[in-house]
């Protein structure tokens, strides 16, 4: 296992930084050599892009358009406040922790202002942009179908997010109009990238904090004392990607979850009590009690609430390791989630 810890959003500066010039002052405004190749080659790794700059909002966006650039930047936070404030609104709105954002600029006052608010966040000078897809930070192992299309799902994740504001009804009603179907299905070698891609992002909704290599990963799929499974989600807005992964152990008496996590774009979409419900059935169908593992990360409570809401229950404890056994109530899938189980 490892704890490796990727870029997954940096943040630009605009004024000669993105590019050479001074938007307000009327400078003749170019974009800075080789800087598109750059944004297209963090895009297509997935790591997601967004903007922090002083400046009029109407005109930065204008000229992003321009050139023909906008769409690569989410949530872009232009105005007069503190850019270490815009920062935090930024990994507010995508729900990503600050400590995998990087920032770019070419004022050490600003990059300074940053580090002081947010020791976490990595700080570029301006002048290192062109090596940026160099390091190792910005350089993922795999670059997997889901990496590709990162930007575009958190493009539909705040359409989603936009729409549900604005709904009349309650959540649960909200959740049934958006016609989730939910795949589980057992994980294959070609899924293991992904896989291994989804341990090392998740932190807020991972089981136990656990990260793995690809080898280890591996040797989960041929092995017959292991479920391994991954989860696929759609909706009316487009497709989640693979999303969620469950790892469990059999022994003689007990199936024993070793692993449960989703990405944090499926927060409050009932993913994880689907899990549990068809770890749940699989136990109950091989006359096994159903356990898990829990490890309190300081980031993953939300995942402790889970197992308890389905009605686990901790029967040793040591430090910050739990073992939580299920009470074996019969519960179905939550019923605005159509779930499909591939065997």
């Amino acid at each position: 296992m490892g704890d490796k810890k990727t870029i997954k959003c940096l943040v630009w500066d605009l004024d000669n930084t993105l590019w050479d010039g001074t938007l307000l002052e009327g400078d003749d405004i170019v974009l800075r050599e080789g800087v598109v190749d750059v944004i297209r080659e963090l895009d297509n790794r997935g790591i997601l892009l967004s903007i922090a700059s002083k400046n009029e909002p109407e005109d930065a966006l204008e000229a992003l358009s321009r050139f023909g650039l906008l769409e690569y930047f989410l949530v872009p936070q232009i105005g007069w406040g503190p850019k270490s404030d815009s920062i935090a609104e930024i990994a507010r709105l995508l729900n990503i922790g600050l400590d995998t954002f990087a920032f770019i600029d070419d004022q050490p006052a600003e990059r300074a202002e940053v580090t002081f608010h947010h020791p976490e966040v990595r700080v570029y000078d301006a002048s290192e942009y062109l090596t940026l897809p160099d390091l190792p930070e910005f350089t993922p192992r795999f670059i997997t179908p889901d990496s590709k299309l990162r930007r575009k799902m958190y493009q539909d994740d705040l359409q989603r997010r936009e729409v549900e504001e604005q709904f009349a009804g309650n959540s649960e009603a909200f959740l049934k109009s958006l016609n989730m179907k939910l795949t589980l299905s057992r994980v294959k070698e070609g899924d293991l990238e992904r896989v291994e891609e989804l341990t090392l992002r998740t932190n807020q909704l991972n089981s136990t904090g656990a990260t793995y290599d690809y080898e280890e990963l591996r040797s989960f799929i041929h092995s017959d004392e292991h479920l391994f499974l991954i989860a696929e989600l759609t909706d009316k807005f487009g497709d989640y990607g693979k999303i969620g992964l469950a790892l469990a152990e059999r022994s003689e008496h007990a199936l024993t979850i070793k692993l449960l996590l989703m990405s944090c774009r499926v927060m409050n979409r009932g993913i994880g009590s689907a899990f549990l419900v068809h770890l749940a059935k699989t136990a109950k169908a091989e006359g096994l009690d159903l356990l898990a593992d829990f490890v309190s990360t300081g980031r993953n409570r939300a995942m402790y609430i889970t197992y308890k809401l389905m009605g686990f229950e901790e029967i040793r404890q040591e430090g910050n390791w739990s073992l939580l056994k299920y009470s074996g109530a019969e519960k179905e899938y939550p019923d605005y989630l159509e779930v499909e189980v591939i065997e």
